[in-house]
Order: C-alpha cells, then structure tokens, then sequence
C-alpha cells in the first residue's frame, strides 16, 4: 500500500479523538493531535505553552498583555508576529510527519497544508447536537446548558482559525472526500468506513 496522509477536521464533540485513535491501531499508522505541538514546540525552541495558547486560534489583536500568560510580548524581534511564526512552524512540522510515512492527523488545518499531497484523505466528522452534547457531559463532566455553550465556542474557534488560513471554507462537504455524520453510523461504523475507504483508495 502507498504512504498516505488521513486528515480528519471534525466537530466538538463528535468523537474524533477516540475515532482516531482506533483508526490508527487499526491501520498500524501513527495518530498525531497534540503531538504536532509538542513537536513544533521542541523544534522551534519556543515554550510549549506559546503554542498552546495558540492552539487552532486565530488572532491579530494584541491588545491583551501577553505578560500575563507568562510570554513576553506578541511580536518577536524580527518582526513577524507570534502567532504567524507559531503557525509556521505547525505547517512545517505537519508536512515533516507527512513526508515520513503514513499517518494520521487531526485539526490544524491539515487538510489545506497538505493539500498538494498526493495521497492525502481528507474526512470531516460531524454529527447532530444532541449526540455531541451528551458526548461532552459524558467526558467532562458538564451540565447540558455549559455543554451547549462549549459545542458553539470550540466550533467557532476552530471554523475562524481554518477560514483564517485557508481558502476552503471549514465544514463544507464539497471540500473533503469523506463527510461523516458520527451520530448515525456510530464511532465503530465510521471507523470500518474510514477503513473501506483507504483500502480502496491507496491499495
């Protein structure tokens, strides 16, 4: 089988951490969500905690004092801001842990960074707010009124930081190969489709 990419954008809540992570045992294939900043991270020299804060987070306000989050200042010496040099260095990792063989990788824009990548699947999870509500105050312990107001915010943020930096518009089916709705086929059945798909595609 070829060395592929499988890129998963997903919704809050919609199981993709745990869908990954199956996924990968399953196809033997490394699974990279966090891990992208942890490395990013080492590489740059940067503190993990700047990348954090940066987090699929969009910004160009820097009227908050960094100070405050323990960073000194928004804009590095050589002009180019924080943000943007931490972005970079996510892009850079995400097409080094590409370019060293088949795995997967949630978020972060992957979709667009990769999308010359000749053998890249991009999947989009979703699934309806009652499914992934209940799936938030299963995992964090929420009440069902703060469970709402997290699945608004952390879509929210994600879409900006997408639509930031690419030039697809996060969510739209017509800009990934697969589109999944979660709350009707289960976590394991998306898994199995995720599976037939790159087993027809990359054999």
């Amino acid at each position: 089988m070829k060395n592929y990419v499988i890129s998963i954008g997903r919704q809050f809540g919609c199981g993709a951490h745990e869908i990954a992570t199956k996924l990968s045992e399953r196809l033997n294939v490394p699974y990279y969500d966090k891990e992208i900043i942890k490395r990013a991270a080492k590489e740059s020299g940067f503190d993990e905690n700047i990348f954090m804060f940066y987090d699929e987070k969009p910004t160009r306000s820097f009227l908050y004092n960094m100070s405050t989050d323990g960073f000194t200042g928004g804009i590095m010496s050589n002009g180019v801001p924080l943000e943007d040099q931490v972005f970079q260095y996510q892009f850079e990792t995400i097409r080094k842990v590409a370019s060293e063989g088949s795995c997967i990788i949630v978020g972060r824009c992957s979709d667009y960074i990769l999308k010359d990548y000749p053998n890249l699947l991009t999947v989009f999870l979703h699934a309806d707010n009652d499914f992934r509500k209940n799936r938030v105050i299963d995992l964090y312990g929420l009440d069902s009124k703060s469970a709402a107001k997290e699945l608004k915010a952390v879509d929210k943020k994600r879409a900006r930081f997408h639509n930031f930096y690419s030039d697809e518009k996060w969510g739209d089916a017509c800009t990934y190969d697969l589109s999944i709705d979660v709350s009707k086929l289960g976590i394991d059945n998306t898994i199995d489709l995720i599976e037939s798909y790159v087993n027809i595609k990359f054999k």
